[in-house]
């Protein structure tokens, strides 16, 4: 049993101990730290929540809900949503922050507590260290009886979302529909099931095959969208008789795309192409995280932006998007930040972006990947004994290739003209996590392995 807290929100397996997992206890405790948190913070008592359609999602989401009702604070419950349309909902409704149940794309065992301000984005680092603490002492107030919170249940906000990207000025509607596309959509039996399909027909997609788009929660296979999990819809598409698949995790926020001969566009290649079309509508500036394509740097270049690399994590890289007033950005897991509609991934958005450029190009989704610089990226760690200074060792691989152009902004990422290799740190156990990216994937094997034979070198010169 699991229990993750960290800045980003609180995640664990359900089941278990107090304090070894993600229990009702631990939901109450944590539920009510940031409660108490937004209440002090913004003296706004109005909170949002919304859920993904895992079966514990049901029972954490009363449990939730019930503890900032006893802080007396008003809540507006989504029931099954999203992740970018709960974070939609929070500004729309004036609330003081908002928290999505949800995993993400961890298996189903597991829920979480995101937590989000009263822009609608995810917490600061510091202001996760904040909620931490309170939670730590346990030191709440609660509401008196005349002063409990209300409860409201909201259905209608995945409409409201698939309204407001309909709206956006560089979704073309008319020529998707023209386009005529057949689609295939998994929804891993979450909500991308009540929200991806009717978005498609909102876009005027009339061909739409669905698998696994009830949202029961048992998800089909591994909810990851990478390749070897997606091999059911690769399959559907192999036979040619459809023009794209999409694949989203179980809280949307993540964007997989299959070509119409069945083979995976890439997840990485997502915000490349959305990137693009953005781009050729509203020249700028991007940003992606240190572990992503070289690519969207190679797509931002040729269209006269510029391009900034951020930490790993969203907030990180919505924090440089700001900095660099950046007209899209995400991460390399098929996460697209558009500012346009909001600074969170947002698989809904990123998907009318994508068909509109599809339709636009009159290219097949194999051809439009084919335009696109073509890297490969190799993912490897290197596990290393609990009394190895890991700070210590990537210092001295740092030194080591002191001649090349480095980024320590979050680990040490070292460039070779166009090739890279990352080195992260785990915040939760003695591990390297190491990411290379060439033109070739076994130029990327090497790559990663010549840093891994360079600490191995390191650490046994100690």
């Amino acid at each position: 049993m699991t229990l993750i807290k960290s800045i980003s929100g609180i995640r664990g397996t359900i089941g278990g101990r107090t304090g070894e997992a993600l229990t009702p206890l631990d939901v109450v405790k944590f539920s009510a730290a940031f409660g108490s948190w937004v209440k002090t913070r913004t003296g706004n008592n109005k909170i949002i929540i919304g859920r993904d359609a895992r079966p514990s999602g049901e029972m954490v989401s009363r449990l939730v809900a019930a503890t900032l009702q006893g802080l007396g604070m008003d809540v507006i419950d989504l029931d099954l949503s999203t992740t970018p349309t709960v974070e939609i909902a929070v500004p729309l409704e004036k609330a003081g922050g908002g928290i999505i149940l949800t995993a993400s794309h961890n298996p189903v065992q597991w829920n979480a507590l995101k937590l989000l301000n009263d822009k609608g984005e995810f917490i600061s680092a510091q202001d996760g260290a904040d909620v931490l603490a309170l939670a730590e002492k346990e030191d709440f107030n609660f509401a008196e009886v005349n002063h409990l919170g209300s409860y409201r249940l909201d259905t209608t906000y995945i409409q409201k979302h698939i309204d407001q990207v309909l709206a956006l000025p560089l979704v073309d509607k008319a020529a998707i529909e023209k386009a005529n596309f057949s689609i295939v959509v998994d929804a891993v039996n979450s909500t991308g099931g009540i929200s991806v399909p009717p978005l498609l027909r909102a876009l005027g997609v009339k061909n739409i095959k669905e698998m696994y788009c009830e949202p029961h929660g048992h998800f089909p296979h591994n909810p990851e969208p990478l390749p070897e999990n997606i091999t059911a819809i690769c399959n559907e598409l192999a036979d040619g008789n459809y023009h794209l698949g999409i694949i989203v995790d179980p809280d949307v926020d993540r964007l997989a795309l299959v070509c119409e001969d069945g083979t995976p566009f890439g997840e990485e290649y997502t915000l490349v192409a959305v990137a693009d079309y953005v781009l050729s509508q509203t020249p700028g500036n991007t940003v992606s995280n240190l572990s992503s394509t070289r690519a969207l740097r190679d797509v931002t270049e040729k269209r006269g932006g510029s391009y900034a690399a951020a930490a790993v994590g969203e907030v990180n890289v919505v924090e440089k998007m700001k900095a660099t007033q950046a007209v899209i950005g995400g991460e390399g897991n098929g996460g697209i930040i558009y500012p346009e509609i909001h600074y969170g991934r947002d698989a809904l958005a990123g998907i009318a972006l994508f068909l509109t450029h599809l339709a636009k190009t009159g290219k097949s989704a194999s051809q439009l990947r084919a335009s696109y610089p073509n890297y490969h990226i190799s993912k490897n760690k290197i596990e290393l004994t609990p009394e190895i200074n890991v700070d210590l060792v990537l210092e001295k691989v740092k030194e080591k290739y002191s001649k090349q152009p480095i980024n320590t902004v979050d680990g040490v990422k070292i460039e070779f003209d166009k090739e890279w290799v990352h080195l992260r740190k785990s915040n939760t156990e003695p591990i390297i996590r190491i990411y290379s990216e060439s033109e070739t994937l076994a130029t990327a094997d090497y790559l990663a392995n010549k840093i891994i034979s360079d600490i191995k070198e390191i650490i046994s010169s100690k």
